[in-house]
């Protein structure tokens, strides 16, 4: 049997957003009525069609169907914690306690550095902050346990009481139940759950949220000529296999987030697809979850106008990504973000 998939588009914003909405002629995306949309792509391996919402009962019974189970997630409220989705997006700076991240390495390596650098994060926005204590940029070596932990068991603790939520990026179970009884508050473990298969155990014992992301292959070897039949819909199918494991352990919170992995085994070809293409994870349920911050993608793009800090790319990503309704960045620069963020807010949803 065909197996379809559900992308909302035609998105529109703002007072007419909410003018269409009151008339019933576009639906909100996650019950915010500031953002909504009146089209879907509905789309399969072979091909895909754009359909207008009122059209939806011109299609066949089983696809109805289906269209109508997507729409019902697409369209529902997102929880996660106390956050409110209606002032999205929400921003999460990165904090990298290590040597050779591939942005920022070595530059908050020190304990002190570390912690003035996350004051900063949260100063300027950030709600969430990350810390990672071992590098997963390409060709990245694995790091000892003792050592990842060593690099951040005191930045954890300092920022314990600090009015933003910790998020621990590790691949390793033994340093998640570390760093959840030292103040974390997120895991975003990179490999997807499937570094360590006590890593669900985990999850399931201290219920604690986490982040579903996506990742072809292992740091070392993933941008060695990544390939997939279809990157959108293969990453989508890896995400809703994701899930039945999850609920399947016994798992039923919904503090969950999605992340696609953008540059985690992916080509310049592959990150546009899935950029371009968002809000097709809107349909299954969960808030969407996206680190575009520096990434070699810009700088393929932007030829001769690359630069160090990436930022103009990074901003424009953060755009069209906030226009998808997406919910959650993860970005280093996170004062300058924000500023574009509130700005372009002021012209789209007035």
């Amino acid at each position: 049997m065909k197996k379809y998939y559900t992308r909302a588009c035609n998105f529109y914003y703002g007072n007419h957003s909410r003018t269409l909405v009151r008339k019933k002629k576009t639906l909100p995306l996650n019950g915010n009525k500031s953002i909504s949309f009146d089209y879907l792509e509905i789309i399969s391996r072979k091909n895909k069609k754009l359909i207008h919402i009122k059209d939806i009962k011109n299609t066949s019974i089983l696809l109805q169907k289906k269209i109508k189970e997507d729409l019902k997630l697409i369209t529902k409220k997102k929880k996660f914690i106390n956050f409110n989705y209606k002032n999205f997006p929400i921003i999460m700076g990165v904090l990298n306690v290590t040597p050779d991240s591939f942005s920022d390495g070595g530059k908050y390596y020190k304990n002190k550095l570390a912690y003035k650098h996350a004051k900063n994060l949260i100063k300027s926005g950030s709600l969430i902050v990350d810390v990672g204590g071992e590098s997963t940029r390409p060709g990245a070596k694995e790091v000892d346990l003792n050592k990842e932990w060593k690099r951040i068991s005191k930045i954890l603790k300092k920022l314990k009481n600090k009015k933003c939520l910790i998020s621990l990026d590790t691949r390793k179970s033994k340093i998640m139940e570390k760093g959840i009884k030292s103040g974390a508050k997120i895991i975003n473990d990179v490999s997807g759950l499937e570094y360590d298969n006590n890593t669900i155990n985990i999850l399931k014992k201290y219920q604690v949220p986490f982040v579903i992301h996506h990742m072809k292959g292992k740091p070392e070897t993933m941008q060695a000529n990544p390939k997939y039949k279809n990157v959108l819909l293969d990453v989508y199918d890896f995400f809703e296999k994701k899930i039945k494991i999850i609920r399947n352990k016994g798992i039923l919170h919904n503090n969950i987030f999605l992340d696609p992995g953008i540059g985690f085994g992916k080509n310049l070809k592959h990150n546009i697809t899935l950029i371009s293409n968002i809000s097709i994870f809107h349909s299954l349920g969960f808030p969407i979850l996206i680190g575009f911050s520096k990434k070699r993608f810009i700088k393929d793009l932007s030829g001769k106008n690359d630069s160090k800090n990436r930022l103009g790319g990074t901003v424009s990503s953060a755009l069209f990504c906030m226009m998808q309704g997406v919910q959650v960045y993860r970005v280093h620069d996170v004062n300058e973000v924000n500023q574009s963020i509130k700005v372009f807010k002021n012209f789209l949803f007035n």
